[in-house]
């Protein structure tokens, strides 16, 4: 028998097939059957019949020629041997056949190569340990790697917002203390421009004399003589650029009196309420109508009056 390769599982060899055994034995069976009948058959044969004759011999006579023996009679026909029954089939039990006696060398080589299987199944074991151990140790030092980066990019967060907090504030700083110089240097420029005003308006009402002169009109010049048609000019453009959308029909006549200082340019400086009319819309009016006025006109000789007492009346929007 060729030994199995080294690695091989043992396998028990398959049992023969009973197919010919019992072929045989249907076959013995059949022949010592057929020996027991043809030995029965030829001790059961009937013996050949003979007759015979007796004759009464008181009367003697002549003796007669003998007779021809009568013929023999047919033997018997032999009987035809009747075949026997067929054998009764015989239904063999299958008998368990005891398990051969194992091999001592095919067991101690399944012996080994088990022994072989076991070990590296438990090498393997261990490197799928040990494989697993390692990728166990890979895993946390991703984990420490990430929480180390999250940690540095937090600081450098906090670290870069900080920062920005510090640059804003300080930017906030210098914005404030420009602002605040650029205020003082304002209030300053404004309070100079105003200083110059007031002695230009000073020098012209030193210049200027008498009392406030009577146009007749909505105007009134701090002038000894007023101008009738640059009065009449300015009225016409301050009442040209008022809009007043509401009701003129209020008992009595309301008028607003302002206070008008201007430029030797013609442009207004600051617009003052000095007496209401009682109705705040046409106060409003007015103001804005002499503020979009500017610059106001001049004289014809180019000149204008730094001051002015403008009033204006509801009934003049009628």
């Amino acid at each position: 028998m060729t030994p199995a390769p080294a690695g091989t599982p043992y396998r028990v060899p398959p049992e023969p097939s009973r197919l010919p055994a019992f072929a045989l034995a249907v076959a013995v069976h059949a022949v010592l059957l057929g020996f027991l009948w043809f030995g029965i058959s030829w001790q059961n044969n009937e013996p050949v019949a003979v007759e015979a004759e007796v004759w009464d011999m008181s009367v003697q006579t002549a003796a007669a020629p003998p007779l021809p023996p009568p013929p023999a009679p047919d033997p018997a026909p032999e009987p035809v041997p009747t075949p026997p029954p067929p054998p009764p089939r015989v239904t063999e039990t299958p008998v368990e056949r005891p398990a051969p006696p194992p091999d001592i060398n095919l067991e101690r080589e399944k012996q080994r190569k088990e022994e072989e299987r076991k070990r590296e199944l438990a090498e393997k074991e261990k490197q799928r340990k040990e494989e697993l151990r390692k990728e166990e140790l890979r895993k946390q030092e991703i984990a420490e790697k990430k929480k180390k980066e999250k940690e540095e990019a937090d600081r450098k967060e906090l670290a870069a917002k900080k920062e920005a907090d510090d640059k804003r504030k300080k930017d906030d700083a210098e914005r404030k203390q420009k602002a605040l110089a650029d205020a003082k240097a304002k209030a300053a420029a404004e309070k100079a421009e105003q200083a110059r005003l007031d002695k230009i308006r000073q020098d012209d009402l030193k210049r200027m004399a008498g009392a406030l002169g009577s146009g007749g009109s909505a105007v009134k010049s701090t002038a000894p003589k007023a101008d009738a048609g640059y009065v009449a000019a300015i009225t016409a453009a301050i009442k040209s650029a008022t809009a007043y959308g509401g009701s003129t029909t209020m008992p009595g006549n309301p008028k607003a009196v302002f206070k008008v200082e201007q430029l030797p340019t013609g442009e207004i400086m600051s617009v003052r309420l000095v007496k209401s009319s009682g109705v705040p819309e046409f106060d409003r009016a007015v103001e804005n109508g002499i503020k979009k006025a500017s610059p106001l006109p001049k004289k014809k000789d180019g000149t204008v009056e730094r001051t002015l007492d403008v009033n204006f009346s509801m009934k003049d929007y009628d």
